[in-house]
């Protein structure tokens, strides 16, 4: 059962106009220092100096940099720059944004979302992740007693019936708006009791999917740990029992998701060396471009990837002859998951044809890039290769998570990210 409530955000008091623009910040974790002076330099009261202390957030920092975070926020606080809504609400967000000549409207609403450890209720991680210090944020989390940033969760709805109910007689105006790299970021708070009684109805029976951030839902388990440990039991509806969600239904037509790129420097794969394996199909693509041999890899079917080798000069389609290629291979996984391209990537043509044929059967270093003209160069400059990914599907989303099962890692781009300093999310009322 998925528990969610809702809670009186803490957020920048809005001035005429409700723009708050100058003071939304990108996600904590794509940023690094050239970024946050750069956010700063536009406005000293940016997001960025609360969420961001210590540079880059993949370890605990000094002490007194969380210190000061602390110390700003309680002074934004008391001179106004920060407010505290007076009664729980939930708060409705909406990102507007154009991706290759579509205008797309994201709908979603924050809330707080009851802690559970993975796989022991009806919150679940989408896919692999990368080990991480969760250091940086649990020491940000204790100094602050604040959620600032939030977790991204998705949820099946088919019918839109969880949005459709926090939407009905939303305002007009917004209590926030913002432009951030070219997204519209708009933000209204739902206080009706009854609609709010009724998300929190129709939420209960559905599961969550961690989108993004995982190490932040990661340390929130630690931080209510702490807690415990400092201050004994907590009441059910303590705050620190919950973290700071965006929830998204999986059927939202703003649901974009982006691939991830492969690139492995200094490896050349030569499609002479694919060709030779009786398990793969290989294709030349007509193709001159990136984009050009991404549009012609869909003709290929979903198990498909394109390869550039800047030593061969062209692209190629790659995708096993049989579908089932996988299924002797790794049995312990999902039919779902074994039908992925990006499955096929890492537990066959990459540790079963490359490695050995290509580096002595020694692990070569995977990079991973967002831009597939930038990992076409990234190939290019260390003379190894590039694997080009198609979009995963929310259909294969779906389908992998409805079995139990995990994407591999960098399945997902969630597009556009969420931006962070639209609400705070506060886990002591001694902060106001």
């Amino acid at each position: 059962m998925s528990t969610i409530r809702p809670f009186a955000a803490i957020r920048y008091a809005t001035p005429p106009g409700r723009d708050i623009s100058t003071r939304l910040s990108p996600p904590y974790d794509i940023l690094d220092r050239a970024d946050k002076e750069a956010l700063l330099s536009r406005d000293p009261k940016n997001f960025v100096v609360l969420d961001l202390p210590y540079v880059p957030a993949k370890a605990a920092g000094p002490p007194e940099l969380y210190a000061a975070a602390a110390s700003m926020l309680r002074r934004w606080l008391s001179d106004g720059t920060l407010i505290r809504d007076p009664e729980p609400m939930i708060y409705v967000y909406h990102q507007r944004f154009q991706h290759q000549d579509r205008s797309y409207t994201r709908r979603m609403f924050f809330a707080r979302l009851r802690l559970e450890p993975f796989g022991t209720g009806t919150v679940f991680p989408h896919e692999q992740t990368f080990g991480g210090p969760k250091e940086d944020r649990l020491c940000l989390t204790k100094a602050t007693r604040a959620n600032l940033s939030p977790i991204f969760g998705l949820y099946e709805d088919p019918g839109g019936q969880v949005m459709g109910t926090l939407e009905e007689g939303l305002a007009a105006e917004p209590l926030a708006r913002g432009m951030l790299d070219g997204v519209e970021n708009l933000l209204w708070g739902v206080k009706d009791r009854q609609r709010i009684a009724a998300a929190i109805e129709l939420m209960a029976p559905r599961a969550i999917y961690i989108a993004d951030g995982h190490h932040r839902y990661g340390t929130g388990l630690l931080h209510q740990e702490w807690y415990i440990r400092e201050h004994g039991p907590l009441a059910p509806e303590h705050p620190a029992n919950f973290v700071l969600t965006v929830f998204c239904a999986m059927e939202d037509p703003g649901l974009v998701i982006l691939p991830t790129h492969r690139v492995l420097k200094g490896v050349q794969v030569l499609p002479e060396l694919l060709r030779r394996n009786e398990q793969l199909e290989v294709t030349q693509l007509a193709a001159d471009s990136p984009a050009q041999a991404l549009s012609a890899l869909a003709r290929f079917g979903p198990q498909a990837v394109a390869l550039h080798c800047p030593a061969d000069g062209g692209y190629w389609a790659v995708r096993p002859r049989r579908p089932d290629l996988l299924d002797a291979i790794e049995p312990q996984h999902s039919a779902a998951w074994r039908r992925l391209a990006l499955s096929f990537l890492h537990a066959y043509l990459i540790p079963k044809v490359v490695l050995p044929s290509c580096c002595a059967g020694s692990e070569s270093t995977i990079q991973y890039v967002k831009d597939a003209q930038q990992a076409v160069q990234e190939a290019r400059a260390s003379g190894g290769s590039a694997f080009l990914l198609q979009p995963t599907t929310m259909d294969e989303l779906r389908s992998v998570c409805r079995a139990g099962d995990l994407m591999p890692q960098k399945s997902t781009y969630f597009y556009p990210k969420l931006a962070s300093g639209l609400v705070i999310n506060p886990l002591s009322d001694e902060l106001v």
